[in-house]
């Protein structure tokens, strides 16, 4: 699926931008794409819209912000929030009415985010996660940085058990015990909710700030994907902490996500310092991208395509094609793709015949995804 050419997607908030981030100064980001400038109006809202001029196509954050309107670099035209041109100094006439605007997109402002939605018609919110308003946790931000990585295959990383015995072997996996956690899966409007006990190793890094001193641990992890390129994955350890890391991999283009993540922990900075929880994390999350960018973009989401093989631990991401083939059909599209003689796909997934089954008769097909 190249993201790009699914408009339904468009449909969808993505996280692009630290709040922080967003101060002065026009910020550009390409969602979808899309060219996009981010800048605070006047009442220091976060808005955003097309980043091209409507009169001779420069970028609007080349511009600057004046009173919280945003102003081009290049003949000094104004908007304002809404998309709305409100001032073109060239007219000797200043009271002619402007009837010139360029696309506004819409903002929310959560979890430290700036969050845009290209369309003006969302198909689903923000997803709520409840610590964020509980004061038993604190929000960590962790990461915001590009991968060349298409966001399917971040997510189904994320609820990928099989990998850990080998991806991770430098940091928790059991290279020993490389049979993955058994799971449990409860399919949600806004995607599923995956739970397995999976036993890890407890290198000394994470003994620090897990505050156990046992060599090995079990992670009760219950994951919720919300699609199209969410999610979070609550670890509760045996000694009651919990550790709950969302990441979200924002479409940049068809090949490139912005990685935005952040962990909500029931401790505190005296019990472990952020700066040790990143740095573990980090080293997690470097061994998936190294791996992740070493895959293909255009993951295919029929799987009667024969591209790729499954086995029974690829359910969840299998669930996830599933879903996603589902969506595309309810808004009238098909799989957009760059590989000759893929099939287009139905809405289910189903097969025909086997052509996605794994060597010696693992299952590849729809059904070990149900």
């Amino acid at each position: 699926m190249l993201v790009t050419r699914q408009p339904v997607l468009r449909r969808f908030f993505y996280p692009v931008l630290p709040a922080d981030d967003l101060a002065d100064s026009p910020v550009p980001f390409v969602l979808l794409g899309q060219k996009v400038v981010l800048w605070r109006d006047g009442d220091g809202v976060a808005r955003a819209a097309e980043d091209r001029c409507c009169h001779r196509t420069a970028m609007l954050s080349k511009g600057w912000v004046d009173g919280g309107e945003l102003v081009c670099g290049y003949h000094g035209w104004a908007y304002d929030g809404a998309g709305k041109c409100t001032r073109i100094p060239q007219w000797k006439n200043q009271d002619r009415e402007i009837r010139f605007s360029i696309r506004a997109f819409a903002t929310r402002e959560r979890y430290g985010f700036v969050w845009v939605c290209l369309d003006a018609a969302p198909l689903a919110d923000i997803p709520d996660f409840p610590e964020e308003d509980d004061p038993a946790f604190r929000r960590i931000p962790q990461f915001y940085e590009t991968w060349d990585c298409a966001g399917l295959r971040i997510m189904e990383n994320s609820f990928d058990n099989a990998h850990f015995s080998f991806v991770h072997r430098n940091t928790f996996g059991d290279q020993g015990h490389p049979e993955p956690a058994s799971i449990d899966i409860e399919e949600t409007a806004e995607g599923f909710v995956m739970r397995s006990d999976a036993p890890v190793v407890n290198p000394d890094a994470q003994k620090k700030i897990l505050r156990m001193d046992s060599d090995r641990t079990v992670r009760h992890m219950t994951a919720t994907w919300y699609m199209p390129f969410a999610r979070k994955l609550h670890i509760r350890y045996p000694n009651g902490l919990i550790h709950a890391i969302v990441t979200i991999a924002t479409p940049i283009d068809d090949r490139r996500s912005q990685i935005c993540q952040f962990v909500m922990r029931n401790d505190t900075e005296a019990d472990a310092k952020a700066e040790d929880i990143i740095a573990f994390d980090r080293a997690v999350t470097a061994e998936d991208k190294d791996i992740l960018e070493a895959t293909e973009a255009d993951v295919p989401l029929d799987i009667r395509s024969g591209d790729e093989f499954h086995m029974p631990s690829d359910r969840p991401g299998l669930l996830m094609r599933k879903r996603l083939l589902q969506l595309l059909a309810e808004a009238g599209e098909s799989e957009a793709t760059d590989q000759p003689g893929r099939a287009g796909g139905g809405p289910d997934g189903a097969p025909e015949s086997a052509p996605g089954s794994a060597p010696g008769g693992a299952p590849g097909s729809a059904s070990a995804a149900e």
